[in-house]
């Protein structure tokens, strides 16, 4: 599927890899420093704990999903990366800087070479699409006039939106549209790492593919590390090269760890791990039994 890029480059680099060069690109990031090393971090908000001795390493030009049932930090992980909130203990590395030491200056630089995809799009609802793309390069003076009109238009043709629809506000565009201009606002400031929240939610199976296939072809043209937040199974088998799941504080016995798998998608299926394989698979009988045996107690 293409979206419109336009150059011979990008079009090359838009093709599916093979498998050898999956292979080696995979081997090549691994070999090198995480680009994201979430260490030893737990957070709590007033007695709730969240996250607890969570390490996580991701590496530049993958892409990870995390799942794990709601509530279990998947979006707090999220805004951990990019210090919207602060550790209650461990640290977050980003290309090797440790984002709580960073002054505001350095940590708002850094903060510009992360693009965030929200759950719900979060358009400005007062701008124009056109003011909402520009939003990021106008606050941080990166280009105006004609180059802004043409950063705009080009990222709307990446995500696979028509010229003319940025005079438009945006509850005059459909869900799978806002969720488009969200992406080409995220892109604006041509990140190095994107963070999409639930990227599918609220969509209809022919729109979550065209988002899947959106991930997919930032990866390939942009060369950006993905950390992609998401319960829809469909997302996961087509956009991860792995996946973390979380599982919720509250179940997890005595020294449990928090992340109860980290590989392949390919391998949840048949996971030793019950709890894995009851997720992936949808099946609530031992959710079901757990929720009868509290009721009880």
């Amino acid at each position: 599927m293409s979206w419109g890029y336009e150059t011979d480059a990008a079009a090359e680099d838009a093709v599916d890899e093979s498998p050898a060069a999956k292979a080696a690109r995979l081997a090549a990031m691994t070999s090198d420093a995480p680009i994201i090393w979430i260490d030893n971090l737990s957070i709590q908000f007033r007695r709730q704990c969240v996250l607890r001795d969570v390490t996580i390493k991701i590496h530049r030009g993958e892409t990870v999903c995390v799942i794990g049932e709601s509530g279990c930090g998947k979006t707090v992980l999220l805004k951990l990366m990019i210090a919207l909130l602060r550790p209650t203990a461990g640290r977050v590395v980003f290309d090797g800087l440790d984002l709580a030491k960073l002054s505001r200056h350095d940590l708002n630089e850094t903060r510009l070479r992360f693009g965030f995809v929200f759950q719900m799009a979060a358009l400005f609802d007062s701008l124009t699409i056109y003011d909402n793309i520009a939003f990021g390069p106008r606050q941080h003076n990166r280009c105006t006039g004609p180059e802004l009109k043409r950063l705009v238009a080009d990222r709307l043709q990446e995500v696979g939106l028509p010229l003319g629809l940025e005079q438009k506000k945006p509850a005059e565009l459909s869900g799978g549209q806002r969720k488009r201009v969200g992406l080409a606002r995220a892109l604006a400031l041509n990140p190095e790492v994107m963070l999409y929240d639930e990227p599918t939610t609220g969509l209809d199976p022919i729109m979550s593919d065209v988002i899947n296939e959106l991930i997919l072809q930032t990866r390939r043209v942009k060369k950006t590390t993905g950390v992609v937040v998401t319960h829809d199974l469909k997302t996961v088998s087509k956009v991860a090269e792995r996946v973390i799941m979380l599982y919720p504080l509250g179940r997890l016995k005595p020294g449990e760890p928090q992340v109860i798998y980290d590989g392949p998608p390919a391998e949840m299926h048949d996971h030793p791990d019950g709890r894995v394989r009851q997720f992936v698979r949808g099946e609530a009988g031992e959710r079901l039994r757990e929720l009868a045996s509290q009721r009880e107690s």
